[in-house]
């Protein structure tokens, strides 16, 4: 097979779901005569048997990444020049097999199982990430049947006791911005903490990572999740509700200690709530205050003294995505079986419209990720986890 063609096995035209502008799910347009990829040099094209949604998804549908007019409708654009061009096929987290290679990739890797690291780095350094894009943004993702990656990016994970939807739910665009923001905070063993926005993709895999590098996290979530949250690692649960009494209750569930470190993914009013919990007591403490920012689904905007973080010497390190030996460091943990998946359910590709809605609507009993499968792999890698046999 010449490396600028297809297997007869691949068809020539694809199904895929297009964004075509911002604005709502009525931008996402579901096509069935999308030209296939083909992989160039040092590529590989996947199968795609499942892609995990994420926030990131919708906030740049919707233009969300403002940087500096906060009303303004726009993606981001880190390196310059805005990279996400109509139409585009979103979805970050892919699982999937290798069927075609391009020219330099080993031709054993077809037939592999494996896992996307979704950045789309700007050079080749290993230990960090300066102008983060990726796919699904800058260029097209996993909302389709095939996508074409490159060979190194596409990490195998041969594990037969995980699905390929559970794959995906272990997807880099949660767990690598997870792993930055512990990493870029030097949160260590033994220290405390506070994970907000904990029932979602990225703040379940950080209840996970503090357990593995030996931290002791602290989720704050809705009552309702408390089980689930402490089964999956967590040493208490924090109610995010009545915010007078927020700090006195992590407390509470401390001993009184101050968190060490606090993981935000909310944003908007609680980043004060949450920096109050770390210098309460500054004498027992042993290391500087450390926030990370890496959401703000509680608001865009919070209202902050800066007295407070320079005189308690608070710093904050302002995260997105990750590096590629953190992406490293992850595959080797998926693979060792010390990453679990958290897999809420399935949805169609051609039903992506309901999954945004339920995505933006989730009830109580939402935990983790939900993962979107292509029609025709449906039946096999997706029936078993949907929406209709989710406990």
């Amino acid at each position: 097979m010449a490396h600028d063609s297809l297997p007869e096995t691949i068809p020539a035209s694809m199904s895929a779901m297009l964004l075509t502008g911002h604005g709502d799910v009525d931008k996402l347009v579901y096509r069935q005569d999308v030209p296939t990829p083909r992989p160039g040099r040092g590529e590989v094209l996947v199968r795609v048997t499942a892609t995990a949604k994420n926030n990131t998804d919708r906030k740049a549908r919707e233009g969300l990444y403002p940087t500096k007019d906060k009303g303004e409708v726009t993606s981001f654009a880190m390196g310059g020049e805005p990279t996400l061009t109509f139409p585009r096929i979103q979805g970050a987290d892919v699982a999937g097999r290798v069927v075609a290679v391009g020219e330099g990739v080993d031709l054993e890797r077809i037939g592999e199982r494996g896992l996307l690291d979704f950045n789309l780095y700007a050079d080749a350094r290993r230990d960090i990430n300066l102008t983060p894009d990726y796919y699904g943004h800058g260029a097209d993702g996993g909302f389709a049947e095939y996508v074409v990656v490159p060979s190194a990016q596409f990490h195998h994970v041969p594990n037969p006791e995980l699905a390929d939807a559970e794959v995906a739910a272990m997807g880099m665009c949660s767990y690598q911005t997870a792993y930055h923001m512990m990493t870029s905070a030097r949160v260590a063993a033994g220290e405390r903490v506070l994970v907000s926005g904990a029932s979602g993709g990225v703040g379940t895999a950080l209840i996970q990572l503090c357990r593995i590098v030996g931290a002791i996290p602290y989720a704050v979530s809705q009552p309702d999740k408390r089980a689930a949250l402490l089964a999956l690692g967590a040493e208490a649960v924090i109610d995010r509700g009545d915010l007078p009494t927020f700090v006195e209750r992590v407390l509470e569930a401390t001993g009184g200690a101050p968190i060490d470190a606090v993981m935000d993914l909310v944003g908007g009013e609680m980043t004060d709530r949450f920096i109050d919990t770390m210098i309460v007591d500054m004498k027992r403490r042993t290391t500087y205050p450390r926030l990370s920012i890496a959401g703000a689904s509680g608001g865009n905007l919070s209202e902050i003294m800066w007295t407070r973080i320079y005189l308690y010497q608070v710093q904050i390190f302002g995260v997105s995505h990750g590096t590629r030996e953190e992406a490293e460091q992850l595959v080797e943990w998926i693979r060792g079986g010390q990453l679990k998946p958290v897999l809420h359910a399935a949805f169609k590709l051609s039903e992506l419209h309901e999954a945004e809605r339920y995505f933006v609507n989730r009830g109580s009993g939402y935990l983790g990720k939900i993962v979107i499968v292509p029609d025709s792999q449906w039946d096999e890698h997706g029936a078993p986890f949907a929406l209709e046999n989710t406990p």
